[in-house]
């Protein structure tokens, strides 16, 4: 037992600790129902965030708690599981080579958006809604009238108390890393929540976004297949057979003329296997016929 685990040990009462049975049932319910992969080094990390899941439910150990997640019963607490063994970590405009990229995007669709036609952008695995809060303040920047034209950007994640944050788009100073003072002023306004001042987004950066629950490993409901897709340090947390099978979803969920951009450090390894071709760094479009 690391340094680590006996603090946690030396801190929780004995029933609860975290056993490897029950850590082994907890990981394979996380990977069945979202892809993530834990490993046993995790054990510490699964049990401090889940202990406050056993208190408030009023559960005497995991092994009850594993009972529970896996009758039924527990389906509403599963979607708490995933919420609090998710990683949740997002910041503005990350990544500037990837922005510089969907503006390239933007200004060559530019006068066919003004002239009628439209532009979708997801942004999966959005978290606290910073990604697409940060894609809709370029385009805007670009062009002053982002906001009328058929323009929207759709945000996901499986985490619903994150959804939930980036729909009220009001982020603490803590979160606006990488937003300017004259971005700040025009594209946000400063509001309170509860005793902290907080920055709220504008009328105009808001009308262009779209956040809801989504699981990727489930169906994707959405009719209308995506000119952009970001998905930037997500699939880092899943296996190679999870990524594997998001692939030619991607692929399918793109126009024709689509591009998906990935985190800096995640890579698709056989692009032309999946019908994709590298068109920059951790950036693929659909790979060209003939």
């Amino acid at each position: 037992m690391g340094a680590v685990s006996r603090a946690l040990a030396s801190e929780l009462p004995k029933d609860l600790l975290l056993d490897a049975e029950s850590f082994r049932a907890i990981a394979d319910l996380a990977y069945s129902e979202s892809g993530l992969t834990l490993v046993p080094e995790k054990l510490s990390m699964v049990q401090s965030r889940l202990r406050h899941r056993l208190r408030k439910l009023g559960l005497g150990d995991f092994a009850q708690y594993c009972a529970l997640v896996k009758s039924e019963a527990g389906h509403a607490e599963r979607r708490h599981l995933i919420s609090a063994l998710t990683t949740n970590v997002s910041h503005f405009f990350r990544e500037k080579h990837h922005y510089d990229r969907l503006i390239e995007i933007f200004c060559a669709k530019l006068p066919e958006l003004r002239a009628g036609q439209s532009m979708r952008i997801w942004s999966a695995g959005c978290s606290n809604g910073q990604e697409a809060v940060s894609v809709a303040i370029a385009l805007l920047e670009v062009a002053r009238d982002a906001g009328n034209l058929d323009l929207r950007i759709l945000g996901t994640d499986i985490d619903p108390q994150v959804v939930q944050f980036a729909r009220e788009g009001r982020y603490p100073e803590r979160l606006l890393g990488g937003v300017s003072e004259a971005q700040r002023a025009q594209f946000f306004h400063r509001t309170r929540s509860g005793s902290e001042e907080t920055l709220e987004i504008s009328p105009t950066v808001r009308s262009l976004l779209r956040f809801n629950e989504l699981n990727l490993l489930a169906s994707w409901p959405m009719s209308r297949r995506f000119d952009v897709i970001l998905c930037r340090n997500v699939v880092i947390y899943f296996d190679q057979a999870t990524q594997l099978a998001l692939w030619p979803r991607f692929h399918t969920a793109l126009n024709p003329d689509g591009v998906l951009i990935l985190g800096h450090s995640e890579r698709i390894a056989d692009p032309a296997k999946y019908g994709f071709e590298a068109a920059g760094p951790t950036t693929y479009r659909l790979a060209t016929q003939g």
